[in-house]
C-alpha cells in the first residue's frame, strides 16, 4: 500500500523546541530540531509542520489538540505522551519509542510507524486512514472503537492487541505475529490473514482441527 510521505523542504533551519513559546500561535515550521528535551510538560494546540525532529525526549508530556503535518520523528522517545483530539497527517515515526502513548479521538492519515515500539499505546475512538505499522511492536495496544480504512500491520507484534468494536475489514495482519487478540468474530470479517493465523483463530473459538 502506498501512502503520501511527509512533504519536507530542503535546507530546514535549525530550531530549538522551546522556541515554540516565542510564537503566539505555538507554531514550529520549516525546521530541524535535534536532541530536544521536552518532558513532563502540558501544552495545548501545538502546531508543527514541515519539520524533522531527531533524538528527542518528550516523555510524560500532554499535547492536547496537537496538529502535526509533514513531520518526521527519528529516534525519539514519546513514551506516555498524551495527544488527545489531535490531527496527525503525512507523518513518519522512525525508530521511535511510543510505549503507553495516547492518541484518543484523533484523526490519523498517511502515517507510518517504522521499527517503533507502541506497546500499551491507545488509539481509542480515532479515525485511521492509510496508516502503515511496519516492523513495530504493538503488544497490548488498544484500538477500541476505531474507524479503519486502508491499514496495514507489516511484520508487527500484535499479541493481546485490543480491537473491541472495531471492524478489521480490509486490514492486513497476515505478516504479523500474535498468540491471541482481543477481537470479535464479527469484527474479523474481511480481515486479511495468513493460513497459520486462520488456524490460530479457529483454535481460539474452540474448533478442533483434524488433518486427514
Amino acid at each position: 500500500m502506498k501512502i503520501n510521505r511527509p512533504k519536507i523542504s530542503p535546507g530546514l533551519s535549525l530550531t530549538k523546541f522551546d522556541d515554540i513559546f516565542n510564537e503566539e500561535d505555538l507554531l514550529l515550521e520549516m525546521c530541524e530540531i535535534s536532541n530536544p528535551d521536552f518532558t513532563n510538560e502540558a501544552i495545548d494546540r501545538v502546531k508543527i509542520s514541515d519539520a524533522v525532529i531527531k533524538n528527542g525526549v518528550f516523555t510524560n508530556t500532554h499535547f492536547n489538540d496537537m496538529d502535526l503535518l509533514d513531520v518526521r520523528f527519528e529516534n525519539c522517545d514519546l513514551s506516555n505522551v498524551k495527544m488527545p483530539k489531535s490531527s496527525i497527517h503525512r507523518v513518519e515515526f522512525v525508530d521511535c519509542k511510543l510505549i503507553g502513548c495516547e492518541f484518543p479521538e484523533s484523526s490519523i492519515g498517511n502515517v507510518k510507524f517504522d521499527s517503533s515500539h507502541l506497546d500499551w499505546c491507545t488509539f481509542s475512538e480515532s479515525k485511521l486512514e492509510k496508516v502503515i505499522f511496519q516492523r513495530s511492536s504493538l503488544e497490548n495496544a488498544d484500538f477500541y472503537s476505531c474507524k479503519f480504512k486502508e491499514i496495514v500491520y507489516d511484520e508487527c507484534k500484535l499479541n493481546e492487541a485490543i480491537f473491541d468494536e472495531t471492524s478489521l475489514k480490509g486490514v492486513d495482519i497476515s505478516t504479523s505475529e500474535f498468540r491471541s487478540l482481543n477481537v470479535s468474530l464479527e469484527a474479523l470479517k474481511g480481515c486479511k490473514v495468513s493460513s497459520h493465523q486462520a488456524v490460530q483463530f479457529a483454535t481460539l473459538i474452540g474448533l478442533i482441527i483434524k488433518d486427514e
